[in-house]
C-alpha cells in the first residue's frame, strides 16, 4: 500500500511526537511511505528511524499512490486538494489545529486510524467542490474550492455591490462586505459564521450567504447544485478580492466570471467509527448543558 503525507511546515515543536508517531504506525503495517517534498523539507533533522520516498511536484498521482494522509487542520487539508486535484485519490486528515471539520482524526487517535485505514476499515463521504471560470483564467489551473468561493471588498474600501445572476436570471444584487458561495462542505466554515445553514454533504446543494449586508432583509439562500452563478461588481475603490479556498486575487471592477459545481469530487474518508453527525456532535458540542450551574 502506498500513502503520501502531505503538511505545511508547523510553528509548534509539540506536534513532532505526534507526526513521529504517524511514521512510526506506517512504518509498523509495512507501508510504502511517501512525503510531499514541501513536507520533506521541513522533516528534516526531526524524525528518525523512518524510510520514506519524496513525492515531487512533478510526480503523477492516479493509480500510483493509494491514499493521502494530511497533517494538520482544515486548511491544511484545502490546500492538499489542488495537490491531488482529480485523481479521486482518498483522503484522511490528523488535526494538529483547532476545530477540524475535514481533518477529523484526533491526534490522540493516531494509532487506532492509521490501523483502520491500512486495513481499510472505512468509507468514502465525496464532496463536491466549486469551479470559477472567467476569461482572465483566474487562479490558473487551480480554479476549484472544496469549501467556498467568496467575493469581498478591499480593507480600506467602502462596502461593495454584487449583482447575481442564477441560470441567466437576475437573482438579486447584495450591498454589503461580500457574499460566500459555499458547498455543503464549506456551509460549516466562514458560510457558518456569517449566518449560513449546515447543509448535509448529501444535499446537493449550495449556498449563497451575505457578508454583513446593508439591506437586512438579506438572507441565505439554498440553491440546487446544477446551479450556475454569474457576477458583476461594483466598487468605489475599482477593485475587489475575490477568493477559492485560500487562494486569493484582486480583480478589477470590470472583470465577470460565474461560478458552478466542478466536474469532479473529492473522496473524504470516514472511518467506521464515525460519521457527519458525531462530527457535528463533536465539533460543535452538540447535545452538552455548558452551562455552570
Amino acid at each position: 500500500m502506498k500513502i503520501a503525507v502531505y503538511g505545511r511546515p508547523f510553528n509548534d515543536p509539540s506536534v513532532i511526537p505526534y507526526i513521529q508517531q504517524v511514521f512510526d504506525n506506517l512504518t509498523l503495517h509495512g507501508v510504502d511511505i511517501y512525503v510531499h517534498h514541501q513536507l520533506n523539507e521541513y522533516l528534516q533533522d526531526k524524525i528518525t528511524n523512518v524510510r520514506y520516498n519524496v513525492l515531487q511536484s512533478t510526480d503523477s498521482l492516479k493509480g500510483f499512490i493509494d491514499l493521502f494522509l494530511t497533517l494538520g487542520g482544515d486548511g491544511t487539508l484545502l490546500d492538499m486538494v489542488t495537490v491531488i486535484r482529480d485523481s479521486g485519490i482518498p483522503v484522511i486528515g490528523i488535526n494538529f489545529g483547532r476545530l477540524g471539520f475535514l481533518a477529523s482524526v484526533n491526534k490522540n487517535d493516531i494509532t487506532a486510524a492509521i490501523h483502520a485505514v491500512v486495513n481499510k476499515e472505512f468509507t468514502l463521504d465525496c464532496r463536491e467542490l466549486l469551479t470559477i471560470d472567467s476569461q482572465l483564467k483566474l487562479f490558473g489551473e487551480d480554479n476549484f474550492a472544496l469549501n467556498d468561493v467568496t467575493i469581498h471588498k478591499r480593507d480600506d474600501a467602502a462596502m461593495i455591490i454584487t449583482h447575481v445572476f442564477l441560470n441567466d436570471e437576475f437573482l438579486n444584487s447584495y450591498w454589503g462586505d461580500g457574499i460566500i458561495i459555499s458547498t455543503s462542505t464549506g456551509s460549516t466554515a466562514y458560510s457558518l459564521s456569517c449566518g449560513g445553514p449546515i447543509i448535509f454533504p448529501q444535499s446537493n446543494s449550495i449556498v449563497v450567504t451575505p457578508v454583513s449586508p446593508h439591506n437586512l432583509n438579506v438572507r441565505p439562500i439554498v440553491l440546487p447544485d446544477n446551479s450556475k452563478l454569474c457576477f458583476e461588481v461594483e466598487s468605489r475603490n475599482s477593485n475587489y478580492l475575490v477568493s477559492c479556498d485560500s487562494r486569493v486575487a484582486v480583480l478589477d471592477a470590470t472583470v465577470k466570471f460565474h461560478v458552478q459545481k466542478a466536474d469532479f469530487q473529492l473522496n473524504l474518508i470516514r472511518l467506521n467509527n464515525e460519521s457527519y453527525l458525531t462530527t457535528l456532535r463533536n465539533k460543535l458540542l452538540w447535545g452538552l448543558d455548558a452551562r455552570n450551574y
